[in-house]
C-alpha cells in the first residue's frame, strides 16, 4: 500500500524503505562522489600523504554508507541521526578537499568539481533531514516515479 504525500513523494512503511536507499537521488550523488574521490586520490603522491588519502576516502565513503544505514533503521529518529552523521562527513570531506587544492596535491579544477559535489550533497541531505524531522509517520524517501524510470 502506497500513498502520495503533499510533497509528491510516496509514503512507504519503514520495512519497504530499508530496500530503497538506492532510489534516493542524494544517495546516488553521494555514491558517485565517493567513486570520484577514490579515483582522484589515486593521483595524490602516497609518500607523506597516505593518512590524508585514507581520510579523504573514509569521509567520502561515510556519506552514502550512513544514508544507507539510516534507511535501514525503523524510526525517523534513527534515520535523522545517520543523516546528521552524513552531513558531518560532508563537512570533513569539504575541508580535506580544500586542503588538497590549496596544498597543490590535486589540480584545482578537479578539486573545485568535487567541492561543488560535496556542497550539493550536503544541501540535499539537509533538505531530507528537515523532511524526516518534520514527519509524524513513515518518512517518504522514494521519489515519485517518472516516465524515465520505467
Amino acid at each position: 500500500m502506497q500513498m502520495m504525500t503533499t510533497t509528491g513523494l510516496m509514503a512507504v512503511p519503514w520495512f519497504v524503505r530499508m530496500q530503497n536507499f538506492r532510489q534516493l537521488s542524494v544517495w546516488r550523488l553521494a555514491h558517485s562522489l565517493a567513486l570520484n574521490v577514490h579515483r582522484l586520490t589515486a593521483s595524490i603522491p602516497r609518500q607523506h600523504n597516505s593518512g590524508l588519502i585514507s581520510q579523504l576516502r573514509r569521509a567520502a565513503l561515510s556519506i552514502p554508507a550512513n544514508i544507507s544505514e539510516g534507511c535501514g533503521r525503523e524510526s525517523n529518529r534513527d534515520l535523522a541521526k545517520f543523516l546528521q552523521i552524513a552531513i558531518g562527513s560532508c563537512s570533513e570531506l569539504e575541508y580535506h578537499l580544500q586542503f588538497c587544492g590549496d596544498a597543490g596535491l590535486m589540480q584545482r579544477q578537479e578539486c573545485d568539481a568535487r567541492l561543488a559535489e560535496v556542497i550539493q550533497v550536503r544541501r540535499m541531505l539537509i533538505g531530507l533531514l528537515k523532511r524526516v524531522r518534520s514527519s509524524d509517520g513513515p518518512v517518504a524517501v522514494v521519489s515519485k516515479p517518472t516516465a524515465q524510470s520505467h
